[in-house]
């Protein structure tokens, strides 16, 4: 009887139990209910205004305005030589002419770059993690670091102010200083342009001397400051971004969020850096073609035991890239200057500039960007000096 009872009561307890598991377990319709609600981060994402968006809309979206992008990069030169040399009917050859048509394809070029690059590096930076790119240079030690920026440097043919973008966002995702510097260096001044027009007009042997020359001033450069904590010289704006915010605390953002962030990085460091663009190009621009070859035939001529000194302090003002400089460089080589110091005059007009100082400042501080420009300099006399004495 006793048996009986327990059975009865473990039935009931049986039955009690499985009636609030149903209870407690939604129904297929409330179910599929609940599903329909939920947002599907990968089918699509929502506006600000809350509104969804499909993912495939907003990627259709971003390919076209890359496509704008491109299409404005790539037409910049040509329109303005058609508005200055066509349309004005001004001889681009003179200096004035020269100069005008310098400032605003120069400007607009820049600031394409600046919006462009900023963007895409903060699309990035909110779509993987940042600190395992990081922690895989760390990984990797120093000197493949170095290397790493010094190639990246080659397959991105920027002037000294044009690779700024870039500079910024590798600073804001955490990539070592040291490694960021190196590239700044490295991307005017080891170009594939520069080393054809050297090899065309030097010689193939002075090209290839030149591309190594310029590596090894990028390489050795990255790893003297890596000695340093160089951190604090770097300004506070830089790491404070919408970015870095996005993916604060693990958080993982939708494909809308990131656009949302980068955009707003993008028109944040825009607003911060447009003004010294225009007064630094202005400035190049202004010395830009207005300095001849006799001037520095008469200054740093083969009996200057400075000339190579000077030819680098020189070269600072004109601010041009491989195209502009290395004409310069064949004219005063042909009129008997060494070629060490024709090559320090070169890399000094293609590694720094004054327009580059000026928006640099912008994200270092005095101490960094005296650093930088000094050490550079140094380098610079050092391979203008052994190339004198190796091409005597």
């Amino acid at each position: 009887m006793s048996e009986q009872c327990c059975n009865a009561g473990e039935s009931n307890s049986q039955q009690k139990n499985i009636a609030i598991s149903r209870c407690s377990q939604p129904s297929n319709q409330d179910a599929a209910s609940t599903d329909s609600e939920q947002p599907r981060e990968d089918a699509a994402t929502l506006t600000p205004l809350g509104r969804r968006q499909p993912n495939a809309l907003l990627w259709g979206k971003l390919l076209v305005a890359a496509l704008v992008w491109v299409g404005l990069y790539f037409a910049n030169e040509p329109w303005w030589n058609w508005f200055f040399g066509s349309l004005l009917g001004m001889n681009l050859e003179e200096r004035l002419a020269g100069s005008l048509h310098f400032f605003f394809y120069d400007t607009v070029k820049i600031l394409l770059l600046l919006t462009g690059l900023m963007f895409v590096i903060g699309m990035l930076r909110a779509s993987f993690n940042m600190d395992k790119a990081r922690d895989f240079l760390e990984g990797k030690g120093l000197f493949f670091g170095l290397v790493m920026a010094v190639a990246l440097g080659v397959i991105t043919p920027f002037c000294s102010c044009s690779s700024i973008p870039l500079f910024i966002g590798f600073v804001a995702a955490g990539i070592p200083l040291s490694i960021t510097l190196t590239f700044l260096i490295a991307s005017p001044l080891v170009s594939e342009t520069a080393a054809i027009l050297i090899g065309d007009q030097f010689g193939w042997d002075i090209a290839v001397a030149y591309l190594i020359a310029g590596s090894l001033i990028a390489i050795a450069i990255g790893w003297v400051l890596s000695r340093f904590k160089l951190d604090k010289w770097v300004e506070q704006s830089v790491f404070d971004t919408k970015v870095a915010k996005l993916r604060a605390g693990g958080h993982v953002p939708t494909l809308q969020e990131r656009v949302n962030a980068a955009m707003g990085e993008a028109k944040d460091i825009f607003s911060k850096v447009w003004i010294w663009v225009i007064v630094g190009v202005g400035i190049g621009a202004a010395i830009h073609g207005w300095i001849p070859a006799d001037f520095f035939a008469t200054y740093v001529g083969p009996d200057n035991p400075l000339g190579v000194p000077l030819a680098t302090i020189l070269g600072v003002p004109l601010y041009a890239n491989g195209g502009g400089v290395v004409p310069i460089g064949e004219a005063l080589w042909a009129k008997g200057m060494p070629l060490g110091t024709v090559m320090s005059l070169m890399m000094g007009a293609i590694a720094l500039s004054i327009p580059e100082a000026i928006m640099l400042r912008r994200v270092m501080k005095p101490q960094l960007l005296a650093l930088f420009f000094g050490s550079v300099t140094v380098g610079i006399i050092i391979v203008g000096y052994l190339f004198n004495i190796i091409y005597a």
